[in-house]
């Protein structure tokens, strides 16, 4: 739907005012660790943290450890560009120094020696994208732990350059994914936001999910949406959800996306089941789950199937034999991608006992509806084939983040066929460069280092690509690149064990440090 000025205004002032601001307390994942196991399971093995405060800021977004190399400014700088209606828009910039160091990245990438981007990260422990790239590296060698630190030490960097008066947790700061280089403020944030949940802090994963979909709601470059409901049920946020939704629904029109149409319902049925709730408040929510989850059902009958499928279950002969759960459910490629990242997902939490039974019976009074021709069902299926015509950017750029392979085989041939980068999946259109690459000699080729690094996205399929040799040279390119593959992750095994980080030319005075805030 439009906005006006006046309601997107209003919708602003939701998004902040409905909600408690964030808490640092809440992104420190040692809180929900706390809450769950005690502060003495979860602190006894620590020692006492020493900190070097000339080398160290105060930061909330993660605590700089005694391992990492001493940290010397980066060239990364903040800027505020304008405050407007509550709101202020900030921007990352980059120094000349740190351009140059950006274009020498870009340089290893593209060659064909894995020693290059080795040694840049050698020369610049803080680098940004080198530390991203590398813990996509380390995570595909399931080296967890350190691919976790090198995405710490990523947001540490971003941290030190913060505006003094930037506060991401008011709800009220705005970065624009447009400029380069505050996308890769977004993903460190978000591959952070993921490590915590892999860890079982959905709670602290949440905060973080708020977050970024605070720096630009409107844009939502990351398609957080798609996401903020299932980490709401995973840390049993259930009321959050639910106002999220009705704050939201008028102005985003969520019943439309599957996720929200399915969460909401069981958003509603938990909540139906929990102790505390008196008899009559638990009945009004237990028939409203009912509804929602039989609407979501003839809404989206494309996400039984392949739900039940996931969760190990065996249709009843009369589901599998109707034609509403079957071909005649046949969707647009682009609801396809939906409903194939909300199963792939969110299918462990239709897994329960008590979650199936429920489900069970709403697919019995949907096929009920349906053969008696509610009009619902007409209505629903109207609507499917005037909407989702085509997915935005963004959702392709969260398919391709989530590494949800039931999601990422459903990506169109325009996405799989083009480079894709880990550093920078699909950048808009219309970026707005403030400073463009020199051209470099020799660089026209795609090289296997370059190929390695799209391999990197679950989606890459080297056979599958427009090439113009013929199948002898394509599998001698295969052998190529895993010969080169393997010898990469040498070095970077190598690199990440035994590495010697060069000190920084001490100041005069180190104990003075600009811009210094707590």
């Amino acid at each position: 739907k439009k906005n006006t000025t006046g309601d997107k205004q209003v919708y602003m002032i939701n998004f902040i005012g409905t909600y408690p601001i964030l808490f640092v307390r809440n992104l420190n994942p040692e809180t929900e660790l706390k809450r769950y196991f005690g502060a003495r399971a979860v602190l006894g093995d620590q020692r006492p943290r020493q900190r070097q405060r000339q080398f160290h800021r105060s930061t909330w977004m993660t605590i700089p450890k005694d391992t990492w190399p001493r940290f010397s400014r980066p060239g990364i700088s903040m800027t505020l560009l304008e405050s407007r209606d509550g709101l202020q828009y900030f921007t990352f910039e980059h120094s000349r120094d740190y351009q140059q160091i950006q274009f020498k990245f870009l340089d290893s990438v593209e060659s064909m020696d894995p020693n290059n981007i080795v040694a840049l990260l050698q020369m610049n422990p803080y680098h940004i994208d080198s530390l991203l790239q590398l813990s996509d590296v380390c995570r595909i060698q399931e080296d967890q732990e350190m691919a976790r630190d090198l995405i710490e030490r990523a947001l540490y960097s971003f941290e030190c350059a913060f505006h003094p008066v930037c506060s991401l947790t008011s709800g009220t700061s705005r970065l624009d994914y447009l400029r380069p280089e505050n996308r890769a403020f977004y993903l460190a944030v978000y591959k952070h936001m993921m490590f915590l949940e892999r860890r079982g802090c959905p709670r602290t994963a949440l905060e973080y999910c708020r977050l970024i979909l605070s720096l630009d709601p409107d844009s939502d470059p990351l398609c957080m949406l798609l996401l903020i409901d299932f980490l709401s049920l995973r840390s049993r946020e259930y009321n959050f959800l639910l106002r999220l939704y009705q704050d939201w629904e008028v102005h985003r029109n969520l019943s439309q996306l599957p996720n929200f149409a399915f969460s909401v319902a069981l958003s509603h049925f938990h909540l139906s089941q929990e102790d505390q709730t008196e008899s009559e408040e638990r009945e009004r929510l237990k028939h409203k789950a009912d509804l929602l989850l039989q609407n979501a059902l003839i809404m989206f009958p494309g996400v039984l199937m392949p739900l039940l499928d996931l969760c190990t279950v065996q249709p009843d002969a009369a589901v599998s034999s109707h034609d509403f759960f079957g071909p005649r459910s046949q969707q647009s490629p682009a609801l396809a991608e939906l409903v194939s990242l909300y199963v792939g997902r969110t299918h462990t939490l239709w897994r329960e006992g008590g979650v199936l039974l429920w489900l069970e019976e709403c697919v019995r009074e949907v096929l009920r509806r349906v053969d008696t021709k509610d009009p619902l069902v007409e209505d629903c299926q109207n609507k499917r084939k005037q909407r989702y015509q085509s997915a935005p950017l963004n959702i392709h750029r969260h398919v391709i983040l989530s590494e949800i392979k039931e999601a990422t085989s459903t990506l169109p041939l325009e996405v799989t066929t083009q480079s894709v980068m880990g550093f920078d999946p699909l950048p808009p259109l219309d970026s707005v460069a403030s400073y463009t690459r020199p051209e470099s000699v020799g660089a026209s080729n795609e090289s296997t280092l370059s190929l390695f690094f799209r391999s990197l996205l679950p989606n890459f399929n080297l056979q599958g690509e427009p090439m113009p040799q013929d199948d002898l040279e394509v599998a001698q390119a295969g052998r190529e690149l895993n010969q080169e593959v393997n010898r990469l992750m040498v070095a970077m095994r190598d690199m990440l064990a035994n590495i010697q980080f060069q000190e920084p030319p001490r100041e005069d005075n180190p104990d003075r440090d600009e811009g210094e805030w707590d």
